[in-house]
Parts: C-alpha cells; structure tokens; sequence
C-alpha cells in the first residue's frame, strides 16, 4: 500500500528502481523453476500423491501471477498506466490470489505431511488424491473470493496528465483497503501459520519419539528417509513464511494504521523491499518442489547425469 506519500518524490525513484528490477528477477526466476516444475509434475502425473496434486495448483498459482508481473514493470518504467482498468485489476488481484494460495497450499501440504507420520494409517483413508483436489477446488474458490474486493480498485485518475494504478487514494478505497488487510492479516496469515507450526511441532515430536524406539536397522532407515523428508519441507516452508510472508504482512499492517501525513522514508522504503519479497514466494517455492517431491528430485537427477 502506498498511501501518505504524495509529497516523497525521492521515495518513489526508490520505488520503481527496485520494483523494476526486482520484478524483472522474480519474472525470470519464476516463469523459467515454475514452468520447469509444472513439465515434470505434468510427466510425474501417473505418481500422482495429494501432495504431488498441492504441488501443482501452487505451480499454477506462481505461473498465474508471474505471467502478471510484466505489466507491472512496463508501468514502473513508463511512470503512468496505459493499459486500461481491467488489466490494472488482473494485475493487483493475482498479487493477493497468489500470496493466500501460496499460504493455503502450504498448509495444506503440511497437514498431510502431518497425518502421514503421526497417523499413519488413518492417513491411508483421509488422505486420498481425490480428497487432495478437492481441497484444492475449495482453497482455489476460497482465496479468490477473499481477494475480490481488490478487483474493484481500477485505475486512478485523480491526475489527469498520469494515470496510476496500484495506489488507491480515495478515503472509501482506502477503508476497504484497510478493512481487507486486518482480515486478510488473521485469515490469511496468522490462522494458517498457527496451523503450520502445531503440524511441524506434531511430526517434529513424533520423529523423535519413534527414532527412540526403532530397534532394527531397517526401521531406523526407514525413519531417517521419513524424517529427512519432512524436516526439509519444514524447513522451506518456514523460511518462506519468515522471508516472504512475515515482513509484508507486518510492514503493511503498520502502514495502514499511520494516521499522519508525513512522509516516513524509512518505513515506505521498507514496504517497497517486503512487497517484492512477498512477490518472490513465487521464486521459492521450486525449492519446496525440489526437495520435498521426491518424484521431481530423481527426475532431475536422471537429466544431470545424461
């Protein structure tokens, strides 16, 4: 959000700077590990796993708002918007689209990681690849409709020599605005990071509990293989959640709840620097493919060695 700062001329050379270049990064970094991803998930499809099915709607999702991010540059470069509402709306809707979808499937993956190790036989019956799509159609219908109202902020005109786009000014724009972050703040992040931790905290515990008792050789293999899984999941779920979502989400809420009209550099800097990497999750979540799919790990490793 870039309210309060009509009179930061300094802020928003800052701004398109490092938006440009960031969103240039995350384009390429994004459109080349997510398409590379959806092909051999796509040709994997036949191993399909409820977590192979997660894995591909959140490599959807990433290509969905990547695809966008073109636009976004063009208008930082141009310093105005020239290609109508609608695709100023697309542009600003799949930001938020992506992000929860990121998050819901992230959860989603952790719960069932969860109930694979902690109940591993109830998991044989909850966890089915149809039940996975499902979830899926639920959190695809759930995050779009939690983020339509971002598609009723078009372009601003209030300037009739630059047209904006991204930066809605009205005070009824901006109580939505403001509205939609608290919501999308507890909805969004809290609840599914609150579910994420309890999830890590469960198989972390079980983990260690049943290394304790394996007794044979093949056991202890079989919980080390489990368990190294499960740990490099936690691991780069977590860090995407401190790098990308925790900063934007902390940062925004702090800028909307400003009631004063000073330009603050720093925190407006600061904003610039969350938001792009809130938008390179996209960026990160190959790395969750990678090292949790294991489907995708040998597949890659079958092409280094040819």
């Amino acid at each position: 959000m870039w309210s309060n700062s009509s009179n930061c001329t300094s802020i928003y050379d800052f701004r398109n700077q490092v938006y440009i270049t960031s969103y240039t990064i995350i384009t390429v970094l994004g459109l080349t590990g997510n398409g590379y991803a959806l092909v051999l998930l796509i040709k994997t499809n036949r191993q399909s796993s409820p977590f192979h099915v997660y894995m591909i709607n959140l490599v959807i999702s990433d290509l969905l708002f990547v695809m966008t991010l073109p636009l976004r540059i063009i208008y930082y470069v141009m310093g105005h918007w020239s290609m109508g509402s609608f695709l100023c709306r697309i542009s600003s809707y799949t930001l938020y689209v992506n992000l929860y979808c990121s998050i819901y499937f992230m959860v989603a993956m952790s719960i069932t990681r969860f109930l694979a190790i902690v109940f591993p036989v109830q998991n044989l019956q909850l966890m089915t690849v149809k039940r996975a799509r499902q979830v899926c159609v639920a959190i695809w219908v759930f995050i779009c409709l939690l983020s339509s109202p971002f598609l009723m902020s078009g372009e601003d005109k209030s300037n009739p020599n630059k047209t904006k786009c991204f930066e809605p000014r009205s005070a009824n724009v901006q109580s939505r605005v403001i509205v939609m972050n608290y919501l999308s703040l507890v909805i969004g992040f809290i609840l599914p990071f609150l579910v994420i931790l309890l999830c890590y905290a469960g198989i972390i515990h079980t983990l260690l509990s049943r290394t304790q008792l394996s007794r044979t050789l093949t056991a202890q293999k079989q919980q080390r293989a489990m368990g190294t899984k499960a740990i490099r999941m936690i691991v780069i779920v977590l860090l995407t959640f401190l790098i990308s979502f925790l900063p934007y989400h902390i940062l925004r809420a702090v800028n909307l709840s400003q009631t004063n009209t000073t330009c603050n550099s720093d925190l407006l800097k600061s904003i610039v620097v969350t938001h792009c990497l809130a938008a390179a999750n996209s960026c990160f979540d190959p790395l969750l493919y990678f090292f949790s799919g294991e489907s995708y790990r040998n597949r890659l490793s079958t092409r280094a060695n040819k």
